[in-house]
């Protein structure tokens, strides 16, 4: 597989050691609810990751939470409670949104406040190197000891701001600085050799991802915004202490927009996942976040969006028809053709960047071909089961999930797909057509077949 690295600028071969991928994907800062931003950042890499487990490789993935930051303790002194209180509310929230939408848990969802430990090592380190230093208010970087600065952004360090996270402070040696500990005498404050104090933001990720992935690790991702000053920063600070590449592959995924806008509070325009999974549905949301490259800006758009429910649409019927073919012979040879040619062109895209747009389109061919001998009554019981590996190894990878009936509800509706077949043949078409709406009311189509009734659970969305 290869991959557009952000540090090289070009496309590279992903090369895993011992057959492992160890990625290191930024996670949030838990202080509100997650969005439709983190939503596209997080389906793109577990879709890559859920594509390299089918391709055979280890994957150890970490996705860390930022719980130690000015928002979190502002926000818990606005609401009178305490920091922890506001932080854990909001993992709670992230795993309920991202459970929503079929996202796989990380191996490792490390803490910041839970590695101070691994922090003040980091530190330490830099400041035996002559990397760091000590002021009045903190540890500071020293971005200049480090030759390689502006590698991954591209910014020459002479032309180069502070970054959105550093505060002005007249007691650093260089404006560029960056903050390793900030000391403080308000809660939440640990204990540290330099004094009392917090972890900068920077420091947190280079720490994580070096105790559960090493020194140098295969992909680092996160989401555009954070190419400077933070991934800028984690390079930094993490090679000054190693002495060795950090990540060896950069991937950003490009950002959310809504109808053209930046997503910011102040236009009151965040859309979060749960008002998304209600809108849209998980199917739906997924296949929106997948229907252009992973590294182009996406905008949050009904019309995006409805095309996205029309391709699930194909999806959950092509589902239901090779669940419920019937009959034996047909094309078996042309179906297992077809399906190990779509299955090759698209792991091919997926190998090229991760082309999910291409390779959405590869399957939905394959839906369209599956759909069309189904309409035509001519998928068998034996080329449903020819076409099955391939559709649920597709499934599988991009995270897609029918919604299935309970067993009480499927006897329900088997019930009144029997009725009106009954009325049907009875030629009592105006009650048919009444227990048709009905089931529609439910969100389960029929598809009329010669002499059977197949019906379909349809995800809710629009």
């Amino acid at each position: 597989m290869k991959l557009y690295s952000s540090l090289s600028r070009r496309v590279e071969e992903l090369e895993p050691h011992d057959n492992t991928v160890r990625m290191y994907v930024c996670g949030i800062t838990v202080y509100d609810n997650s969005h439709i931003g983190h939503a596209r950042t997080v389906i793109v890499f577990d879709t890559l990751r859920r594509y390299l487990l089918s391709k055979g490789h280890k994957v150890v993935f970490v996705q860390n939470f930022t719980d130690v930051d000015d928002k979190i303790i502002n926000r818990a002194k606005a609401e009178g409670r305490k920091a922890e209180e506001i932080s854990e509310k909001y993992i709670d929230s992230y795993f309920r949104d991202f459970a929503g939408l079929n996202v796989m848990r990380a191996d490792h969802h490390p803490k910041a406040t839970e590695h101070i430990k691994e922090m003040i090592e980091l530190i330490g380190g830099l400041m035996e190197k002559g990397h760091a230093y000590l002021t009045l208010n903190g540890v500071y970087f020293r971005v200049r000891s480090f030759p390689g600065y502006g590698k991954l952004s591209r910014k020459p360090v002479e032309e180069l701001e502070s970054g959105a996270r550093i505060e002005v402070d007249q007691t650093k040696e260089d404006p560029l600085d960056f903050a390793l500990w900030k000391f403080y005498s308000d809660d939440p404050v640990w204990p540290s050799p330099w004094g009392s104090g917090r972890p900068g933001w920077h420091l947190e990720c280079s720490a994580m991802s070096r105790k559960y992935l090493g020194d140098t690790f295969e992909i680092h991702g996160g989401g555009h915004d954070l190419v400077f000053p933070h991934h800028e920063n984690e390079i930094a600070q993490s090679e000054a202490y190693t002495g060795k590449q950090f990540a060896r592959i950069w991937v950003h995924s490009g950002m959310v927009t809504i109808n053209s806008q930046k997503m910011s509070k102040s236009l009151g325009n965040v859309v979060t996942i749960d008002q998304a999974l209600k809108s849209w549905g998980m199917n739906t949301l997924r296949l929106y976040c997948l229907s252009v490259h992973y590294a182009k800006p996406l905008d949050y758009i009904d019309e995006l969006l409805k095309e996205s429910v029309q391709r699930w649409r194909q999806i959950e019927t092509c589902a239901c028809e090779l669940r419920s073919a019937a009959g034996s012979g047909g094309e078996v040879d042309a179906v297992r053709q077809t399906c190990d040619e779509s299955l090759k062109a698209f792991e091919a895209a997926m190998d090229d960047d991760m082309n999910t747009s291409l390779a959405l389109t590869e399957f939905l061919k394959l839906m369209t071909k599956l759909n069309q001998y189904a309409a035509a009554d001519r998928l068998t019981k034996e080329m449903a089961g020819s076409a099955t590996p391939a559709f649920d190894r597709i499934m599988d990878i991009l995270g897609l999930r029918t919604v299935e009936a309970g067993e009480q509800e499927r006897k329900e509706i088997e019930g009144l797909v029997a009725d009106r077949d009954k009325l049907r043949a009875e030629k009592k078409f105006k009650e048919a057509d009444e227990i048709r709406k009905k089931l529609l009311d439910r969100s389960v189509e029929l598809l009329d077949h010669k002499g059977r009734t197949v019906w379909v659970k349809r995800e809710r969305s629009g």
